[in-house]
This record gives structure tokens, C-alpha cells and sequence, in this order.
């Protein structure tokens, strides 16, 4: 589902919806008339950073399986080969 996303819908969804969050909540914060209004601006502002802070870990997350997955593939190869891919002979560097 994620990947079938365009990449202008997934930068808004990443950065577009954190920011708007957070603009709203700061909007309430100042222009709030009364103590409720002005709390649920800062709540809205708090809610704002964390799904940022969430889109943050989330590619760390995936970065990490990415790295995760390119070791693995390299070990493959160095059981296969009996060296890691891009050394050795063939790739100029003894």
C-alpha cells in the first residue's frame, strides 16, 4: 500500500501532515480565547511532534531491514565465493 503512494502524497503525509498538526495547535495556543482552547492548542502542537518523531522511527526502522537485508546478501555470496562481494581478484583490490 505504501509503496503504490506517490512520492508528493508520501511527503505529505510525512511532512505536510506533522506541520500542519503542529501550525494549529501553535494557532490555537496564541489566538485561543479561553484556557480550554489554548490547552488543546498545545495538545494538538505535543500531537504534532510526535507523529513526526513516529515518521522519524519508522525510516530508521526501515533503513535498518534495508542494511539488515544487504549484510545478508553479502554473507550469501561470501558462502558461496568464499570472499565479500567486491573484493577479492575481480574487483582490482587483492
Amino acid at each position: 500500500m505504501i509503496a503504490s503512494l506517490g512520492g508528493g502524497v508520501l511527503a505529505a503525509v510525512r511532512v505536510g501532515l506533522p506541520l500542519t498538526i503542529c501550525l494549529v495547535g501553535l494557532a490555537l495556543s496564541l489566538f485561543g480565547t479561553d484556557d480550554a482552547v489554548v490547552g488543546a492548542g498545545v495538545a494538538l502542537a505535543g500531537v504534532g511532534l510526535l507523529v513526526a518523531l513516529v515518521n522519524v522511527l519508522m525510516q530508521l526502522g526501515i533503513q535498518s531491514e534495508r542494511d539488515r537485508e544487504r549484510e545478508e546478501r553479502a554473507r550469501e555470496y561470501f558462502d558461496r565465493h568464499g570472499r565479500w562481494p567486491g573484493k577479492g581478484p575481480d574487483a582490482g583490490t587483492g
